[in-house]
């Protein structure tokens, strides 16, 4: 190789790394600032009003969850997994209610969480009506007695509760909303500060109200007009969005208490990221998001709980002590289930 060839190549070399060296150097990191004033100890203390352990209490409901494929056990009784991964996700842990249980056994467990989730499904009435009563009063109790304990009602857990709230076990009307996606229709001038949708990005609450992100399944529900004429609903909830169903019918699809940390959904966010046994469940990144972001709210609400429960107690109560049923071969159920017998 030649001279002149060998001084070309070290010429292009050392243009080479001059550029590397000064398009590297305005590359300057977050922990690159200051870096002489900076210690171990420089990143802010966890808010010490917080609870950074929260365990969401879910009641379980009456049944296998996929009629009778899975259990035939008269007094077995089921979470969907989806609601379980639906609280992992966002940060917390989750205790099974035992809705099989003696009440004074449920009430004594409420001691261990911090906040509690009822799912969907298909009971209104004997002991699982009974159970879902005495303990939303109790987390009305611990609320007003200080302690911030928030609510969620799924679909039947909404349901539920407007039955429980209006004293009327006929509140309910029928709706065709069976497997399908719809959008969310945010009632006019309505006030999200505090409410489940606050922390949405102003485009995924746009997509809400255009596209179909939120599933729903369910025959019974609400409407606008029947909540805002019971004095008792119209005192405890605010409407903020509304659904249609297939007739054109409208439908209450989200709810928050006015008082208390209680959040109602007649539609179902779990289900976007956890369930795939339907081809109408929505799996897009913005569906995706939804899930993300209820979920979100509840455990961020759930950290405001002022009890701190026994660490044994807690880990003997776990859903860990459990093991998840896979159902979705068994068809028409959840994709995976606990079962409690």
């Amino acid at each position: 190789m030649s001279n002149a060839v060998v001084f070309f190549l070290f010429l292009i070399t050392i243009s080479h790394r001059v550029i590397f060296t000064n398009s590297h150097s305005e590359i300057v990191l977050p922990s690159q600032h200051h870096r002489d004033s900076l210690t171990s100890s420089s990143c802010p203390a966890p808010d010490p009003d917080l609870y950074y352990r929260p365990v969401i209490g879910i009641l379980t409901h009456p049944g296998d969850g996929a009629t009778g494929r899975l259990s035939n056990a008269t007094d077995v009784s089921n979470i969907p997994a989806s609601y379980v991964k639906f609280v992992e996700a966002a940060g917390a842990r989750v205790i099974p209610l035992i809705s099989t249980e003696p009440p004074e056994t449920l009430l004594k467990k409420l001691e261990l969480v911090n906040g509690v989730l009822f799912t969907g499904g298909w009971a209104k009435e004997g002991l699982y009506f009974e159970n879902v009563k005495a303990i939303f009063k109790k987390a009305l109790e611990k609320y007003d007695a200080g302690d911030y304990f928030p609510v969620y009602g799924i679909c039947l857990g909404f349901e539920l509760i407007s039955m429980i709230i209006s004293e009327d076990n006929n509140i309910l009307e029928a709706f065709a909303a069976r497997n399908e996606a719809s959008s969310l229709q945010f009632v006019e001038n309505t006030n999200i500060e505090g409410s489940v949708f606050q922390r949405f990005p102003p485009d995924l609450l746009k997509k809400m109200s255009t596209d179909c992100l939120a599933m729903q399944n369910h025959r019974c529900g609400i409407s606008p007009s029947r909540l805002l004429g019971n004095e008792k609903l119209s005192s405890f909830f605010e409407i903020l969005t509304t659904c249609t169903d297939e007739n054109d019918k409208v439908y209450v699809s989200t709810v928050r208490a006015r008082k208390y940390p209680v959040t109602g959904f007649q539609w179902h966010p779990e289900k976007n990221a956890f369930e795939w046994g339907s081809a109408k469940v929505p799996h897009t990144e913005d569906a995706i998001r939804v899930t993300q972001h209820i979920a979100n709210f509840l455990v961020s609400e759930a950290r405001k709980s002022l009890n701190r429960p026994v660490a044994r107690k807690v880990l003997d109560n776990l859903i860990y002590n459990y093991k998840p049923t896979y159902g979705g071969k068994a068809g028409k159920g959840y994709d995976e289930v606990y079962l409690f017998e």
